[in-house]
């Protein structure tokens, strides 16, 4: 008797990289948009609410001959603002509840770090010699944002965190090369705007990758398991 023959995993239909990403983003929209929005909110409530009440004096951070370097851009405002929709894409693109659920505990384990830094050591960036009023869009930023919770900069922390999980996810559904450089390229850009926008200085962006690095490697095991059935 003949035995039926396995199919031939490589002669199976590929699903297409975009039709794939949008299959991800269609699944649980709605716990998705709602969680990502009110994770977002909560953070900016914690966020704000240290950076205004520190238990002691903060630290001003030194500057690098990088800080001097890198010239200050109004234009830089945009990839600054930019991260929030850069890091809503992370979770937008997960495949299941148990993705969503490892993405989010490492968002959420990563700013409960950055607050827990800068309530314990308050840090603040210098206060730069600069008309502001020549530089609209970041008047705007400086009269929300007074440069406090420096070190580490949770801006570029969430901006890598967010690389590798998309970076993962891109791998996944074998999306095209040109994707993955889009997506390092936007990471590096909100990493420059920090800079570019005066609202961190060089030791609070190497603060951040630090920080993001470690909860990555930490939950890199369970994140490969997880994106290996993708």
């Amino acid at each position: 008797m003949t035995l039926p023959s396995r199919p031939n995993p490589a002669a199976l239909p590929v699903t297409p990289w975009y039709l794939a990403l949008g299959q991800r983003f269609a699944t649980l929209w709605v716990v998705k948009m709602i969680g990502t929005t009110l994770g977002i909110s909560g953070f900016f409530v914690l966020y704000f609410w240290v950076m205004h009440h520190p238990p002691s004096v903060p630290t001003v951070m030194p500057l690098t001959a990088i800080d001097h370097w890198v010239d200050v851009s109004d234009d830089a405002m945009l990839l600054y603002s930019s991260l929030w929709f850069y890091i809503s894409l992370a979770p937008a693109f997960t495949k299941d509840k148990a993705e969503l659920w490892a993405c989010a505990r490492g968002a959420a384990l990563m700013a409960a770090i950055g607050l827990a830094v800068f309530w314990c050591f308050p840090t603040v960036v210098p206060s730069f010699a600069i008309d502001w009023s020549q530089y609209p869009a970041l008047q705007f930023l400086k009269s929300a944002d007074a440069g406090g919770n420096a070190f580490p900069s949770l801006h570029v922390a969430f901006a890598v965190f967010a690389a590798v999980w998309l970076g993962r996810q891109l791998r996944s559904v074998q999306a095209p090369a040109w994707t993955q450089w889009v997506n390092v390229l936007w990471a590096a850009g909100i990493v420059y705007s920090t800079l570019a926008t005066r609202q961190h200085v060089l030791l609070d962006v190497l603060g951040g990758v630090l920080l993001a690095g470690l909860v990555c490697w930490r939950r890199a095991p369970r994140a490969r398991l997880i994106l290996a059935e993708a």
